[in-house]
């Protein structure tokens, strides 16, 4: 069983940055390939970016490459999201995913835990 909880969500302008945090329970969460998806109201949960349970692997959708960067510390059993030069429609609710020796991968049916999700609203 793993629990995973979101923070560092809020309100910022467009342009901004926010730092997202995901905590992790468990003793072998290095062992755990993990990711970002957010979603919008009325939207499906979309895909942002993932790590490798490994470590040595990312991947970022297009929409965020440049501007988003996904890191993990496993001594802190926590994985990061590092949000720069943010848009209006990087809106929405950011939730955290994890799966057991997962590759940094897209399909959010991959994933066997999630966290409850933290808003991040950008404002113009």
């Amino acid at each position: 069983q793993v629990q995973l909880v979101e923070s560092g969500g809020g309100l910022v302008q467009a342009g901004g940055s926010l730092r997202l945090s995901c905590a992790a329970s468990g003793r072998t969460f290095s062992m755990y390939g993990m990711g970002w998806f957010r979603q919008a109201p009325g939207q499906e949960r979309e895909f942002v970016a993932a790590i490798s349970w490994s470590g040595r692997g990312t991947n970022y959708a297009d929409s965020v490459k440049g501007r988003f960067t996904i890191s993990r510390d496993n001594a802190k059993n926590t994985v990061y999201l590092q949000m720069n030069s943010l848009k209006l429609e990087d809106t929405g609710v950011y939730l955290c995913a994890a799966g057991y020796m997962l590759p940094p991968t897209s399909r959010p049916y991959e994933y066997t835990y999630w966290g409850q999700g933290t808003q991040a609203t950008v404002s113009s």
